[in-house]
């Protein structure tokens, strides 16, 4: 009995972790995604409008705070990523789930991203303000080159920091259903 019961533990495990480096590759390609997005976004809000992600999108009712461009960009970046991570997700990590309709898939996805999205705002506005105790240091990240645009590191750093908790809500709520069963063949000696 002992036996089974820990060759069933192994098995989730096995299947945990699998889903996991699955997740991370999705991940992985969903950062692209959202990178290039951020890119994208930035440049043609410079090109189109001279908007610097630095600049002030819209004061915090009063205070002496701002939502400003990179908050945007990232804010489109993320909706794009999300719908590109969730669909992967769906038909690749966790196939063998019960399924709900996407709508109703996708709400739920939405809402654990949106988590994941507010603690990546938060690094990445930590990171981008020139005062925090974290930021960037700007004798580097002088916006000079791509390399060395502080936005960009800042968005890349917050997904990575975002990633764990994310796959972890996704597991238990988002993709939450019956998974495949694990069958164990256990070979008894004959009695």
């Amino acid at each position: 009995m002992g036996n089974r019961t820990s060759t069933r533990a192994s098995g989730r495990f096995s299947t945990t972790f699998r889903q996991f480096l699955m997740f991370g590759i999705v991940g992985g390609s969903g950062t692209l995604v959202n990178l290039l997005v951020v890119y994208l976004s930035k440049k043609i809000g410079e090109w189109g409008w001279g908007i610097s992600e630095h600049d002030v999108f819209m004061n915090l009712f009063g205070t002496d705070y701002n939502i400003r461009w990179f908050n945007i960009f990232m804010t489109i970046a993320f909706i794009v990523a999300n719908t590109w991570n969730y669909q992967l997700n769906r038909s690749w990590t966790f196939r063998g789930y019960t399924q709900r309709s996407w709508w109703r898939g996708f709400f739920p996805f939405l809402l654990t991203g949106i988590g994941a999205f507010l603690v990546s705002q938060i690094v990445a506005t930590l990171l981008m303000n020139p005062t925090s105790p974290v930021g960037l240091p700007t004798d580097i990240f002088d916006d000079s080159t791509g390399l060395r645009t502080k936005f960009y590191w800042a968005s890349a750093i917050s997904i990575i920091v975002a990633m764990p908790v994310n796959f972890i809500i996704n597991k238990l709520w988002a993709f939450k259903g019956s998974s495949k069963k694990v069958v164990v063949v256990s070979e008894q000696a004959p009695v």
